[in-house]
């Protein structure tokens, strides 16, 4: 794809961030036709050009202001960086991003083989580095990072004023180096901090399981993002679990940021017949274009998507598709992220990523900000939703506060029964504290230290990722067959 006067190639992307905290997923850059028709189409007209000829003029007459008079040396580099960035400052748009040379190197790194750094989909809401979901099986996620998580500063640095990638750039690094990164929770009055290992990141998207409900055999597939590849090992698993005979399906996008257009789209094609759009695109005169797969038919089992307020972009896409084919969407509200970009090289090996469409529903529906209600909502365990811990002194009988009410969540969570998630340390979770202290082989002083809080975290953690209380999926189990 072309513009005709400049030459540039556009390349459709549909990746969640363009500030990949060590994190990306694998959403590469590739080539679509999905907006063939505007392969003729120029960046801007000449009537506009000549209309912008005395704002272009103002614009060189700061720079050779800058660069005759200014006290200190300016590099043209960094002034042409500058105005390109101050420009999509003004779009109000976390989407629409300045990547230069280097930054670019970076990604097309982490897009072409493995990465390392903490696993984690970050964007920027309301100015602050935002999680969108930690990766499955990454450091981010073992350390209890939540969508929603606002991240302040990374090793007692703050982040405020920088940009999205400049944040990135602090928070990824080598496997085996650690970073403290400061949280502010959403309900949790103070920040706390977490220390992270970096480490290699997944790239394997797609997991599959096998589940037998009430004699009948179930598939689970588990998408993780939208990468390359995606597609192929969704194809291959739900081809094993047919052919083992499965009788029912779920589809797993919980914690799932997003990533290729052309990925999702493929999958869809198992699933969406061809009476009805998977996905319509809106673009900025409002021209709505449909787009079908080939399918003649649905699937002849049922199938239900699992979601949660990670789930965004391409997650939406496929969640919101099925929902409204008839399918059940079960968890709770995702993330709300309705807009596809477009990535244009600048001719020097930097690139602006600028929100060119809109994506709509089957029905026409735009989910952005709104994000796609499930059919069935259904919460966690409340412990899924604890947070890590910053004890400076010793948590003891007769005192309240935040810090307690969560140990209190978390010791209820691990099956010691504190009797109350109020804050307030009574002699119920005295108790408790005790008991979990002898059956982990430390001195039950009923007191929570540093240590015993570390390890309570610890504990709940591997029992989220055991997967035995994912009240979620069992909910999606319990109505696949009724």
């Amino acid at each position: 794809m072309y513009f005709k006067k400049r030459y540039l190639a556009i390349i459709l992307i549909i990746a969640f961030v363009c500030g990949l905290a060590g994190a990306f997923t694998g959403a590469k850059l590739l080539q679509t036709n999905l907006f063939k028709q505007n392969a003729g189409s120029s960046i801007i007209s000449e009537k506009e050009l000549d209309n912008s000829k005395d704002d272009l003029s103002k614009v060189m007459q700061a720079y050779q202001l800058i660069k005759q008079h200014y006290i200190n040396d300016v590099a043209d580099d960094e002034l042409f960086e500058g105005a390109i960035q101050g420009m999509l400052n003004t779009l109000d748009d976390p989407y629409s991003t300045y990547m230069d040379v280097e930054a670019m190197e970076r990604f097309n790194e982490q897009i072409e083989s493995s990465f390392q750094g903490i696993g984690a989909e970050v964007s920027m809401v309301e100015d602050k580095v935002t999680i969108v979901a930690p990766i499955k099986d990454s450091p981010a996620e073992a350390a209890g990072l939540r969508p929603n998580d606002q991240i302040l500063s990374v090793d007692q640095e703050k982040l405020e004023g920088y940009d999205l990638n400049e944040a990135v750039e602090k928070i990824r690094g080598e496997k085996g180096s650690e970073v403290v990164l400061e949280i502010q929770r959403a309900g949790v009055s103070e920040p706390f901090e977490v220390t992270i290992v970096r480490d290699d990141i997944p790239v394997e998207t797609v997991y599959s399981d096998m589940k037998t409900i009430d004699g009948k055999k179930t598939g689970v597939l588990t998408i993780t993002s939208f990468a390359e590849h995606t597609a192929e090992e969704f194809a291959e698993q739900l081809s094993t679990l047919e052919a083992d005979g499965i009788q029912g399906l779920i589809i797993d996008v919980r914690g799932n940021p997003g990533g290729i257009l052309d990925s999702v789209e493929k999958i869809l094609e198992h699933f969406i017949p061809s009476n009805i759009p998977y996905i319509q695109i809106e673009d900025q005169k409002g021209n709505k274009k449909p787009y079908y797969t080939n399918l003649d038919k649905k699937k002849t089992y049922p199938i239900n998507v699992l979601i949660d307020e990670g789930s965004a972009s391409a997650s939406e896409i496929l969640a919101v598709a099925m929902k409204e084919i008839g399918y059940d969407v079960i968890g709770m509200t995702s993330y709300g992220k309705g807009t596809v970009q477009q990535a244009v090289p600048l001719g020097d090996g930097s690139t602006i990523k600028l929100t060119f469409y809109k994506w709509l529903s089957p029905e026409g529906n735009w989910i952005n900000e709104k994000g796609v209600e499930p059919t069935i909502e259904k919460k966690q365990p409340e412990y899924f939703y604890s947070h890590p811990i910053q004890i400076e002194a010793p948590l003891t009988y007769n005192h309240t506060s935040d810090k307690i009410k969560n140990i209190q969540i978390m010791l209820s969570g691990l099956g010691y029964d504190t009797d109350r998630t109020d804050g307030y340390f009574d002699q119920q979770t005295t108790a408790a504290v005790k008991e979990f202290q002898t059956d982990h082989s430390i001195k039950p002083t009923g007191d929570v230290d540093e240590k015993t809080a570390s390890l309570i975290e610890t504990k709940v953690v591997e029992k989220i990722r055991a997967g035995t209380d994912d009240q979620q999926l069992q909910e999606a189990l319990n109505h696949l067959y009724n």
